[in-house]
């Protein structure tokens, strides 16, 4: 008998199906040693030699893989194909004390995969097992020797890591970013023009274009700065011809996008399906292992050559010779090219005919197999027309295009805008129905979502394919940033005063090029380039000479604010004090007295003093709410009588005072962008 180990029941449910009776498969439920969380476990005086245990929960299941690895005639180690799941199959020599184990490495669980895998095993690599190892080494250095400091810094209970302490400072900085924006004020000017004809029962209907020349000087987007300006441009567009000055066609097109990677599939889903990273992982982890997917932890974006050809197959059977364009991907940096993107492993296994999986796991598979198919479809194609148009001595444009041909469009759908413009000549004289300026504002750069800050992360080298999910996880947990009502993520106190802290005394830890420089070492360990203790030991004798500084001259952060309640167990002063959570109440007699209670925000206590009145009733005020799931929005305090309610934070001036809208008297909002408007959705004011 020959005994399979894999990381998970799951996956060992699927390869039992492509076994015979000699082969036993069973799990190592995860990792089957780590590092001790009583102590750092690492001996930095002796070469960073690791100090594993097997953890508790992991004993049990060990007894048993011993039992049966002794009883084997052989037994093979088939956990994931990453670094990690080449850490956890030494892991697992290490403890089961297997002295020429057999390693197996497959992208997809299928039949085909696992006899092929079967017949070619190899040894176990161990230089991912150094990368896996020095980077957990790594980790443990950082959150170890950081996390105290901030302790004595701040408060006790916070934590620091490496990855995750560049993950918070990149929503940090994004959040200075919005608050040091000033909008510029700009105007557009547009004319609605029409084809003219002499039958007016075949008039056709208007088409926009938009003023974009003065001369030979183009006019961008903030040249209009004001009122005064475009009331001067339209007045010398008053009583003057539109005539056509160019008419360009051309065919365009769109391509179609590559098959998944992690980050691009984070992305999608978070964009399409409001998914969060770590729920993304969670599916495509079920579908990997129920042998739906390929492995679906990859920077890669190689296909194998059986499935393209099972691709082309069955684009041309279903849609035609027309419809099939033969594409490669190179992936971007340091990707493991060895490895495969995200695909189905049966292309011809349709979302629809796939049974027996849950509505949210369907969702996943229905994109990933789309994505694969379409990767290897025709580009689409559109029918795109430009007009110049001359008026005095300025130039408008319009722009317009329809699709000619779906290509993988009709496959995988994305959005594109269909505008046809009616057939022009150069010369011809047009109808002008109406010409208006119209008020603009700068907006400043939106706050990171999940997509979008697992964009950045990948982009700068922070982490890798599978720690943008946990990471984007713990961040969370530890309060460090939060969520919006718009699902992008801005800093808690907690998380700027942390973060502030580390720039301030660590400033390489927090840095994007010092930890994508790191990554890129870790990465020259798993290529056999560099040794890992090496790279921990150029790591550690400055990080730790810098600590030993910083922690001399520590003095601790005071966040208490003075407040004038009193405690009403000992009758001493209260404050306010910040803690993981966020601010609450607590007694200025502690340890003596541990008297605590909890606090409303300071923004509830604000909205709470404005004394708003109600702009759509009599006797109303606004005032601070909360909804049945802890959200913060403003509405009437005689509620139900009155259902005036806003998302927005009421605008308050320089003055202190609320302000009403000049044009429709209600109130005015500040929105999480700054921009300062009307709360009524039917009125456009803008201050």
């Amino acid at each position: 008998m020959k005994l399979v180990i894999v990381e998970s029941p799951a996956k060992g449910r699927t390869i039992s199906n492509y076994l015979g009776k000699d082969y036993k498969v069973l799990a190592s439920m995860g990792h089957v040693r780590d590092l001790p969380k009583s102590k750092i476990g690492v001996d930095v005086d002796n070469n960073f030699e690791p100090q594993y245990i097997i953890p508790t929960k992991a004993k049990k299941n060990l007894s048993l893989l011993k039992k049966e690895s002794a009883k084997a005639d052989e037994t093979i180690l088939a956990t994931d194909e990453d670094r990690e799941g080449e850490a956890i199959s030494w892991h697992l020599a290490e403890a089961l004390k297997l002295k020429d184990p057999k390693r197996i490495v497959f992208h997809e669980i299928t039949e085909d995969a696992i006899q092929e895998a079967i017949k070619n095993p190899r040894k176990i690599d161990i230089n991912l097992v150094n990368s896996q190892q020095s980077r957990r080494i790594l980790d443990r250095l950082v959150g170890y020797k950081l996390s105290p400091f901030l302790w004595k810094k701040i408060s006790r209970g916070l934590s620091a890591g490496r990855v995750q302490s560049v993950a918070v400072r990149l929503v940090v900085d994004k959040e200075n970013e919005i608050k040091a924006f000033k909008p510029d004020e700009y105007w557009k000017i547009e004319a609605l023009l029409q084809k003219i004809t002499n039958d007016e029962s075949q008039n056709t209907n208007g088409f926009l274009a938009n003023l974009v020349k003065f001369g030979d000087k183009n006019i961008d987007k903030l040249e209009i700065k004001n009122k005064e300006e475009a009331d001067n441009i339209l007045k010398n567009l008053e009583n003057s011809d539109y005539i056509i000055n160019k008419v360009d066609k051309k065919e365009t097109k769109k391509n179609p996008f590559a098959p998944f990677t992690t980050s691009t599939l984070q992305q999608t889903a978070s964009a399409k399906f409001g998914f969060s990273a770590k729920f993304t992982m969670q599916l495509a982890q079920r579908l990997y292992e129920e042998g739906h997917i390929t492995y679906h932890r990859t920077d890669s974006l190689n296909l194998s050559e059986s499935s393209l050809g099972i691709a082309r197959k069955f684009i041309v059977d279903k849609f035609g010779e027309n419809y099939y364009n033969f594409r490669k991907f190179k992936a971007k940096g340091n990707a493991q090219e060895a490895h495969e993107a995200i695909r189905p492993t049966r292309p011809l296994r349709t979302p629809e005919s796939l049974v027996g999986i849950d509505a949210k796991q369907l969702k996943l598979y229905t994109l990933i197999w789309q994505r694969f198919i379409a990767s290897q479809m025709s580009s689409a194609v559109f029918d795109s027309v430009s007009l110049d148009i001359s008026c005095n001595n300025y130039t408008f444009r319009a722009t317009g295009q329809t699709l000619k041909f779906e290509g993988f469009l009709k496959v995988y759908k994305t959005k594109f805008e269909e505008n046809e413009l009616p057939v022009l000549q150069e010369n011809e004289k047009l109808n002008l129905l109406e010409i208006k300026s119209t008020q603009h504002f700068t907006e400043p750069p939106a706050r990171y979502n999940e997509a979008s800050l697992i964009k950045a992360l990948e982009k700068f080298g922070i982490g890798r394919p599978s720690t943008y999910a946990p990471t984007l996880n713990t961040i969370q947990v530890r309060n460090y940033i939060a969520k919006n009502e718009q699902k992008r993520f801005y800093p808690t106190e907690m998380g700027i005063l942390v973060n502030n802290v580390l720039v301030e005394n660590f400033p390489e830890i927090v840095d994007i090029d010092f930890t994508a420089k790191m990554e890129k070492e870790l990465d020259e360990v798993a290529d056999g380039k560099d040794t890992w203790q090496k790279t921990l030991k150029d790591f550690y004798v400055p990080f730790a000479k810098k600590l030993e500084e910083k922690y001399a001259e520590v003095k601790k952060e005071n966040t208490d604010i003075a407040t004038d309640k009193v405690c009403p167990e000992c009758a001493k002063p209260m404050v306010e004090k910040l803690g993981r959570f966020g601010r609450f109440y607590a007694c200025t007699g502690f340890p003596e007295c541990k008297y605590t209670e909890s606090l409303e925000t300071k923004e509830s206590k604000e909205v709470k003093s404005l004394n708003i009145d109600c702009p759509k009733c009599e006797g109303g005020q606004i005032i601070f709410k909360k909804s049945k799931r802890g959200k913060i929005f403003y509405g009437c305090s005689i509620y139900p009588k009155c259902d005036f309610a806003v998302w927005d934070k009421p605008f308050i001036n320089a003055e202190g005072k609320s302000e009403f809208c000049p044009k429709c008297k209600s109130i005015l909002v500040e929105t999480k962008k700054g921009i300062i408007k009307c709360s009524s959705k039917e009125c456009d004011f803008k201050k």
